[in-house]
């Protein structure tokens, strides 16, 4: 069947003549993620969303190359875009036998910078640092998309915005005043748009300032204006909904999907490949006028125009088509990628292995690999090892605790050979004595290997079968499972004490407790008191049989981290950053029992190492590595390789470094390494070599708004350096708040021992720049600068004055326009909130004591009044303070009037006294619950 337009007509052509072939019925009906073929039009079905992170996922044996976090560590952009490309070639190559099943349009990369490691989805990120995450983005993303005339596939980023909280995600709302949205959070979506890498962009679950982000005014008014060509937005999976089920937003469906398509929402990822309700609802809110056709059709230009790109409507198809999955050239990058992600973050000379014989390779981690959410399944596995023992001889202890679980009089617990459920077996014992454990652990399915994932998180797995103890029908419990995973994890259990010191097994997921019934099978039971106390025997065997093994091999090499399924993932979030408990049982352990001893972390997120960084003379990170880990580990170890991975995060000592959680401002807070001033574990930016390095004093030029730094690095150690030459500025003097340092570039150098070479970096001066909240531009304040070279942002190795032209900030003009509160410059106890559900931002105490402020108000000779736009659910009453928000003399007293509806705004005004000249103003609110959207003043 003919195309309603020529293939050799220009991409808006088609997409014109698509628009105005297709019926209102037709064009609904591309609104869903499963879009409807149109076969009288050739109009083919198309489906939006294939997972391609970190490679293909959820389709079958793919390349799996190592998580986000892990190719970040990299710092090789170019080595990124390969992976991209790798990654594309095996998606054409599914979707040449499966066009359904394995879409086009692609959901990757992540790029919320990772503001906290304690997010659950850290893994799926790129840095803490925005610049570096969108440098990244856009190369893993120009890979998938390629270089040529038409797209391979069609990237989509994902999450936009302010989203880094599993707990509750679908109803926090993340608060970005001016600054934080400004010079944080769009940085790292913006540079892969603006260079036509991606195509698409994905809204997040949360809230932000209190509107929900599919509604986001932002996705036409940032994202739009940054894309070259027509960018389809979709939703997350079943977030559609949320807008009035969760977040209660809107009262129904059609209201909430008329906004949403308003806002700049192209197609509903809701219900699955089940299209009719979605559609439904849309046609409802047509029927109601609260959507005009012009507003469809601007949401399926969109949908059609990536159709387009991606040559679907053109008369042969795309040599990019092709593609092959699992290739020896895709191994070898997968191997590639992994070794230089491996990042050294302490070594005191035990690095690089030399004249060993014997490995002990010990660690719940050292002989697995694991899969996250959103990796491929792996086509085979190197552990840590496979690729230590092609080296040397090893030994391996898998360090967990082997245990036995009985109750009291009834026996011990067994799980049968053949899955059945768990049930208690009489072991012939009388009582529950010491002498009893052996008895019981002779039992046939009485063993149990205990493995700890931190958090309270443990899985049991029978050491008789390897298989996990599950949650099978009507709640007994079973051991069938092959570890823990899938969406909902039923495998992991919290090892909790009773009232009378003994031990209550409590499933995760659902919180509920394990009990016997008189059929003496285990099941998950409702009340508290149904639950069955448990006698626990074997705890801390892990950790002696480690340090056995460990004293046999001349060194050990303690493979530990996280599981990407338990205890921080997708809808869950860590509480803590501290290595899982048993595990840093085993680390201690062996340590003691062999001084030569290696840790190697293989985790989605930073841990705090405190102990093992004073005690442990090597220390090996990385990201969960993909098939090939083992490979690359051992070449990093033996010094095949020189480690070149660096960290994108900071390494805290403590969860209590942290801000809370929900804390977005990272300005106020004194978040990521921008804002951070205590003293890290690691920087961000760390990494070490095998070799030395020195650095000699750089030389900075300022040329046609762009600055230029050169620094010569010598090596004068015996082997080959892969340095990352980090370039930081720091602004000295400032009217606000602004980084310590802030990475501006960085130059990957290769240099031969005895050797140097020169490090150039360039930036643009207006990259300098911070956003003005008195005039809502960017602004390259005029003020004195440093440069600062060194190996990350905390080893400097020097540094010299950067001179660059720039403006002076002027007084807020207290005369002008009318400022929006939510530009504040600091603030205690307050949250945003939207002014209408459509746009605005408005501040609302959300504490008795709150108050914002405002540096700087050039008030003149005087101001007479003042007036507010306000908001609260009750009477209550906004000071104006002058210079000091506890102490400072009240200025001015607002009463603002209780209203119904909490986006009624209304003015109020107030007298003004004693308020002259240049000062600094804050609004403190009297109570929680009063909103203000702006002020201004009259003059006297």
């Amino acid at each position: 069947m003919a195309h309603p337009v020529t293939p050799d007509s220009q991409d808006e052509q088609r997409v014109r003549g698509l628009l105005d072939a297709l019926t209102l019925d037709e064009k609904i009906g591309l609104l869903h993620q499963h879009q409807a073929p149109v076969e009288r039009l050739g109009l083919d079905a198309f489906r939006t969303g294939t997972e391609a992170l970190h490679g293909l996922a959820w389709l079958g044996p793919a390349t799996v190359y190592p998580q986000a976090l892990g190719l970040a560590a990299t710092w090789d952009p170019d080595l990124v875009r390969r992976v991209g490309a790798a990654t594309a070639d095996e998606t054409l190559a599914f979707h040449a036998r499966d066009p359904k099943g394995a879409g086009r349009n692609v959901w990757a990369p992540v790029v919320n910078p990772l503001r906290d490691p304690r997010w659950g989805r850290n893994e799926e990120g790129y840095a803490e640092d925005p610049w570096l995450t969108g440098l990244i983005a856009t190369a893993y993303a120009r890979g998938l998309a390629g270089d040529g005339p038409r797209l391979r596939t069609a990237p989509t980023l994902k999450h936009f915005l302010g989203y880094n909280n599993e707990t509750d995600r679908c109803t926090t709302s993340s608060d970005l005043p001016p600054r934080v949205l400004r010079e944080y959070e769009l940085p790292a979506f913006l540079p892969a748009l603006r260079e036509g890498a991606a195509v698409a962009v994905m809204p997040s679950y949360n809230l932000v300032n209190g509107r929900p982000a599919h509604l986001s005014p932002l996705i036409d008014e940032v994202l739009r204006d940054a894309a070259p060509d027509d960018l389809l937005v979709v939703s997350d999976a079943y977030a559609p909904a949320n807008l009035v089920e969760l977040q209660r937003f809107h009262p129904d469906l059609p209201t909430a999907y008329a906004h949403a398509i308003r806002a700049g929402l192209d197609s509903f990822t809701q219900d699955d490949e089940r299209t009719e309700a979605t559609l439904g609802h849309i046609r409802a809110a047509l029927d109601r006028g609260l959507l005009a056709e012009a507003d469809i059709d601007r949401a399926v230009r969109h949908a059609l125009s990536v159709r387009v790109r991606l040559g679907e409507f053109d008369a042969e198809p795309s040599p990019a088509a092709s593609g092959a999955a699992d290739t020896p050239e895709h191994r070898a990058l997968a191997r590639e990628a992994a070794t230089r992600s491996i990042t050294l973050l302490r070594n005191d000379g035990l690095l690089p292995l030399r004249d060993v014989r014997r490995v002990a390779v010990v660690g719940q981690l050292g002989d697995t690999l694991l899969e996250d959410w959103y990796s491929g399944t792996l086509p085979y596995k190197v552990t840590a090892r496979e690729g230590i023992a092609a080296r040397v001889e090893t030994v391996f202890c898998e360090g967990a605790d082997r245990i036995t679980l009985a109750t009291y009089g009834h026996g011990a617990v067994v799980a049968p050979a053949d899955g059945g459920p768990l049930r208690l077996v009489s072991t012939g014992a009388q009582g529950l004595h010491e002498g009893d454990a052996a008895v019981r652990a002779r039992t046939p399915g009485a063993v149990f290997d205990l493995l700890d994932w931190g958090g309270g998180a443990h899985a049991l797995r029978s050491a008789e079968t390897g298989r996990y103890v599950n949650e099978g029908p009507d709640g007994t419990l079973v051991c069938d499972a092959p570890g823990p995973g899938t969406w909902e994890v039923r495998q992991t259990f919290r090892l909790e004490e009773d009232a009378a010191g003994h031990t209550v097994l409590v499933q995760i997921h659902s919180g509920r407790r394990v009990g016997v019934g008189d059929d003496l099978v285990l099941r998950l039971v409702e009340a508290p008191d149904e639950a069955t106390p448990f006698l626990v025997d074997g705890l801390g065997s892990g950790a002696r049989e480690a340090a056995r093994v460990a004293s046999t091999a001349d060194v050990a090499i303690v493979v530990a981290g996280d599981h990407p399924m338990v205890n921080g993932r997708e809808t869950e979030d860590r509480a803590d950053l501290d290595l899982p408990e048993a595990q840093e049982r085993v680390l201690r352990a062996v340590r003691e029992a062999n001084p030569a001893t290696v840790l190697v972390l293989s985790s989605g997120y930073p841990f705090a190492v405190t102990w093992a960084d004073e005690h442990v003379p090597a220390i090996l990170w990385s990201a969960h590595g993909g098939q090939e880990y083992g490979h690359a580990l051992a070449d990093v170890l033996f010094g095949d390789a020189e480690p070149a991975g660096r960290l994108t995060q900071t390494w805290y000592r403590s969860a209590a470094d942290l801000p809370d959680l929900l804390d977005y401002d990272v300005i106020t807070a004194r978040g990521t390494y921008l804002y951070f001033e205590g003293d890290p574990l690691y920087p961000f930016g760390h990494g070490l070599g095998y070799t030395s390095v020195e650095y000699g004093e750089p030389s900075v030029r300022v040329d046609g708004g762009r600055v230029t730094v050169e620094v010569e690095v010598a090596n004068s150690g015996p082997r080959t350096a892969e340095e990352v030459v980090q370039v930081y500025t720091r602004q000295l003097e400032s009217s606000v708040r602004v980084p310590l340092r802030a990475l501006r570039g960085f130059a990957r150098l290769s240099v031969e021992p005895g050797g140097s070479r020169t490090a150039v970096v360039g930036f643009d001066v207006d990259d300098l720049a911070l956003w003005d909240t008195t005039r809502d531009r960017f602004v390259v304040e005029e003020a004195p600068r440093e440069v600062f070279v060194g190996r990350s942002a905390g080893d400097v190795r020097a540094s010299a004055p950067l001179e660059v032209p720039g403006e002076a900030i002027p007084p807020r003009d207290a005369f002008g326009r009318a400022w929006g509160a939510a530009g504040y410059d600091d603030a205690r106890g307050v949250r945003l909130c939207p002014v209408t559900r459509e746009r605005g931002d408005a501040v609302r105490a959300a504490a008795d004591t709150a108050w914002a402020g405002f540096r700087g108000v050039d008030l003149g000779m005087g101001a007479a009044e003042g007036r507010l736009v306000v908001n609260a659910d009750r009477e209550c009453v906004v000071r104006l303070r002058l210079d000091d928000p506890e102490e400072g003399p009240v200025a001015a007293v607002f009463t603002v009037p209780a209203a119904d509806d909490p986006f009624a705004f209304t003015e109020v005004g107030a007298r003004v006294e004693g308020a002259s000249g240049v000062r600094d103003l804050y609004l403190v609110f009297e109570g929680a619950g009063a909103a203000v959207a702006s002020f201004a003043f009259g003059p006297a």
